[in-house]
């Protein structure tokens, strides 16, 4: 009678392991969608300012056309990103298209002092901050989701169940270098 006993202690204690180890990777998973979901959502607010930004910009240099085509090529290209490694590479693509274009309005200085691309400009280092705070959370989540894959015992679970490991959100090459100032 004791070893009945003992044998169905142990087998559900597997059991709760099992479970719990099952719904923390499950946790993870939906932690690392919501993560994402956070970063979709403040691009797509960047490429609702972008529209804005650009026709204040047109309005003082409307010569530059190939500057603005390149932004709105990467805007679209934003908004039409499915998943992680698309959407790092246009948003790495509108990064510097944005650039050129604030490039563009240094040589304006009436632009510059405008009140509308003054507000906009802010909005927008707003929105890079936050998406900057997002993949950076992102990741974090992304690391702790994955570890959990990986490490033993959860990664029985996670290859029995399927569960596949998430994609860091990674920075293009190029854009780790630092600028180059000069006065």
């Amino acid at each position: 009678m004791w070893l009945y006993i003992i044998i169905l202690i142990i087998v559900l204690l597997i059991i709760g392991v099992i479970v719990g180890l099952y719904n923390s990777l499950v946790k993870l998973r939906n932690r690392v969608k919501n993560a994402w979901s956070q970063i979709d959502v403040q691009l797509n607010r960047r490429a609702d300012l972008i529209p804005n930004l650009v026709e204040t910009v047109k309005g003082y240099a409307s010569h530059e056309k190939g500057v603005f085509e390149r932004v709105t090529q990467a805007r679209s290209a934003v908004m039409g990103a499915e998943t992680v490694k698309e959407s790092q590479e246009a948003n790495n693509m509108l990064t510097g298209a944005l650039k050129s274009l604030f490039a563009v309005a240094e040589n304006y200085p009436d632009l510059k002092a405008n009140q509308n691309f003054l507000e906009l400009q802010q909005q927008l280092a707003e929105t890079e901050d936050k998406i900057a705070y997002s993949r950076q959370f992102y990741n974090d989540t992304v690391l702790m989701y994955n570890n959990k894959c990986q490490m033993f015992p959860s990664n029985l679970i996670a290859s029995t169940f399927n569960f596949e490991e998430a994609e860091f959100f990674e920075v293009e090459e190029s854009a780790r270098t630092v600028p180059k100032v000069e006065f």
